[in-house]
């Protein structure tokens, strides 16, 4: 099976391929994870095998190979259930992969949650069910290693106030410093009262789990001081070559939640909505990535052509990609919001929208050989469940030329 790049005209869908669809027995897949390795110019696309929709069927991860061919299309291997990401008893979750590119070693981290149990059961009880889970495969994710319960060595005591936690879901990255981040979160206990926790006082907390060493011991980073749950990161690099680690989380106030790091994860400083970014009434998971800002902006197809303007991204070296439902009320209409600015909150472009319809979780890729975006999406006609879907596309596919005179450019 083959997917070609768009060629799409603006305002017109990309093509979509197909890669996990819900079965007429009820099995569904869900919680897309999608990372490219460049050195083999290979897709892996992650997802939950589950009996139902609901998160206490999930059974197990399962993944197919997109081998990028130079015409643009992609050769997709059947799927494989990834038979050794998991632990007896328990049903794996939240697929979360990131590449080390000296050992080249590729880390898969994963939750595995005891039998059927609930994440509003762990909340209300305040009894951690879930543990922090990884393999790791050294020939690009033909063959995994067996499982590592990572639990009691990165979180130790502190799993103690956690009434559950989780990775991701979506990839992690390696910053330019080596520093391997994975982004996850916890649902912080504050208070107890006769071993319970104290109602409506648990709420999630977004943090890194990072690794100095490239991937032989790993660690948690401080919780950010602000309601976010399921989260992704991304290194941005500014004019002067410096670092810093945005996280984008999942709220639920209408609106994301943002945070910059200047130390690589360890800690978050001042995390706040973000305005132009729209949340569900309950949120949903949204996926971002870091690209090299182009030497170029074009401002319509003819200097895209021409290779654009001189206009410069004014403050980083790095521009941002953002891929959420769009609509305020319910998981539809999957968009990419483009940002050229990414120290400055108010940098987001209008998004462009790619699925029109029912859309859930995503994640995106990018390809820096072919200057591409990759995605997989949940995204249906009459409901976001009904599969994940593999797309591709350009920045110039993305660029909002329409808004660019409205944009305040800082």
């Amino acid at each position: 099976m083959g997917s070609r790049a768009s060629k799409s005209a603006a305002g017109e869908e990309p093509a979509k391929t197909t890669l996990f669809e819900r079965e007429p027995s009820g099995i569904t897949y869900r919680i897309p994870a999608l990372i490219y390795l460049r050195h083999c110019r290979t897709f892996l696309a992650f997802a939950e095998k589950r009996a139902s929709s609901c998160d206490h069927d999930a059974k197990i991860l399962v993944m197919r190979r997109g081998l990028q061919k130079e015409d643009g299309s992609v050769q997709w291997s059947s799927s494989q259930e990834l038979s050794t990401a998991c632990l007896p008893n328990y049903r794996t979750m939240n697929p979360c992969p990131v590449y080390e590119k000296n050992s080249k070693r590729l880390f898969l981290f994963f939750i595995c949650v005891l039998g059927n149990t609930t994440e509003i059961k762990q909340i209300i009880t305040g009894k951690n069910k879930t543990r922090l889970c990884c393999v790791s495969s050294s020939n690009d994710g033909q063959t995994w290693s067996n499982a590592t319960d990572l639990t009691e060595s990165v979180i130790g005591e502190a799993v103690h106030k956690w009434a559950t936690f989780g990775v991701g879901p979506g990839h992690g990255v390696q910053l330019e410093n080596n520093r391997l981040i994975i982004p996850a979160y916890t649902y912080y206990i504050p208070y107890r009262c006769c071993s319970f926790p104290v109602p409506f006082t648990v709420y999630p907390r977004a943090l890194t789990v990072y690794s100095e060493d490239f991937g032989q011991t790993w660690h948690i980073g401080k919780k950010l001081q602000k309601k976010s749950c399921e989260c992704e990161m991304a290194e941005i690099i500014d004019h002067e070559g410096r670092s810093h680690l945005y996280c984008n989380a999942r709220h639920s106030g209408g609106h994301r939640c943002e945070a910059l790091s200047e130390n690589s994860g360890v800690y978050f400083d001042k995390p706040h909505t973000a305005s132009e970014l729209v949340e569900q009434p309950s949120g949903c998971q949204g996926s971002v990535i870091g690209f090299p800002a182009p030497e170029f902006i074009p401002n319509n197809d003819a200097e895209s052509k021409a290779c654009g303007t001189s206009l410069l991204s004014p403050d980083t070296q790095t521009w941002l990609l953002f891929m959420h439902p769009t609509n305020k009320s319910s998981r539809r209409d999957m968009g990419v919001y483009l940002n050229r600015s990414p120290l400055h909150s108010s940098g987001w472009d209008k998004p462009r929208i790619i699925h029109r319809g029912p859309s859930g979780y995503s994640d995106l890729a990018y390809n820096v050989d072919k200057d591409q975006f990759s995605c997989l999406m949940e995204c249906g006609k009459e409901s976001e469940l009904e599969q994940i879907a593999f797309t591709t596309f350009s920045l110039n596919d993305v660029m909002q030329i329409g808004d660019k005179k409205d944009k305040k450019m800082l």
